[in-house]
């Protein structure tokens, strides 16, 4: 519990084996989160076993079916139990001691959906980023902030929080099937903002781990158009900004 909140934390995971024990501990530490779910996502490795034996509950895909299909798995997991549910990346990219700023503007009343942005003041991008992510995390914000009317710093960071009443409104669809990939993340901040609800960003930290480790698991062209979709399809069956339910 914090500041009245009850906190999930829910981690999509796939064959992390190297790197989940670490998040799902450095989660346990900060002493902010009532439960940790780790979806994991088809893993071929120990991941799932791993994330248990440091006291996370795991959910297992049988195959892997896509980051937004392990995120809609653990949002329906968690959705009536707990009021604020925050996602982490599986591969130790964040600091969750900065859980808190995201929860934060939520328990003061100031947002419902809160984006963690490394390039917001205060925030901090580093490690071994590829040149064309560094690319894709600055073109996105800019058509991301066109589509939506919105300004943003940061839509591709999937470090961030929101209250569950957010999965409770029905022009909210997680269970379309084009969402199953990097398509949910973008879709849902897109709703959020879009339908009015208060947002807000803080700056947080992105730290890519070594190529060696293996720095991200999104493949370049095929799933770059998975994270710009959502606002092709929404806007375009939004014309007049008015229907915001596909």
């Amino acid at each position: 519990m914090y500041r009245g909140l009850s906190v999930a934390t829910l981690i999509p995971c796939c064959n992390e084996s190297n790197k989940i024990g670490k998040v799902v501990s450095r989660v346990f530490e900060t002493n902010v989160c009532d439960h940790v779910l780790v979806i994991d996502d088809g893993s071929s490795d120990a991941s799932a076993a791993i994330a248990e034996s440091y006291g996370a509950t795991v959910l297992r895909h049988a195959e892997p079916q896509g980051v937004g299909a392990a995120l809609r798995s653990g949002m329906q997991a968690l959705q009536n139990e707990y009021s604020v549910i925050v996602i982490l990346a599986g591969n130790n990219k964040d600091e969750p001691q900065e859980i808190v700023r995201l929860l934060d503007p939520i328990a003061e009343g100031k947002a419902v959906f809160v984006q963690g942005s490394r390039f917001k003041k205060g925030g901090k991008a580093g490690g071994d980023m590829p040149l064309y992510r560094k690319i894709a995390t600055r073109v996105h914000p800019f058509l991301f902030s066109v589509v939506a009317g919105a300004w943003v710093t940061d839509s591709t960071n999937g470090f961030r929080a929101f209250s569950s009443l957010l999965l409770r409104d029905p022009r909210i669809r997680l269970n379309q099937d084009w969402l199953s990939g990097y398509e949910l993340e973008p879709y849902l901040y897109y709703q959020a903002v879009s339908l009015g609800y208060p947002w807000a960003e803080v700056p947080v930290t992105k730290i890519y781990p070594s190529k060696q480790e293996g720095y991200t698991k999104m493949r370049p062209w095929i799933d770059w158009w998975g994270i710009l979709k959502p606002l092709f399809v929404l806007r375009l069956n939004s014309p007049s900004g008015d229907q915001k339910s596909y």
